[in-house]
């Protein structure tokens, strides 16, 4: 079912920040319900995240959940790291 997948990456991608040790409470992260996420990052986050690594998310920080996967989830949990330590 789609809900349960998106569940799923929700979980996966709050459990790689917190094995990646991403400053923050990312409980938002399951909390939130839908397609899309807003992550509490800035608008220079949210820039460096498409300029740096490629992840696309709108200037306010909201993310697509669906386009998270089991494979890209550490990589997305990586790229938060260094955005949020160093922009």
């Amino acid at each position: 079912m789609v809900t349960n997948r998106i569940n799923d990456m929700r979980n996966l991608l709050k459990a790689n920040l917190i094995k990646a040790k991403v400053p923050g409470n990312w409980d938002h992260v399951t909390t939130q319900i839908g397609m899309f996420s807003f992550t509490g990052l800035s608008v220079k986050q949210s820039e460096a995240m498409v300029k740096k690594h490629h992840i696309y998310m709108t200037k306010n920080g909201r993310i697509s959940v669906c386009g998270l996967t089991k494979a890209n989830c550490e990589y997305v949990a990586h790229a938060f790291k260094d955005v949020v330590e160093n922009f």
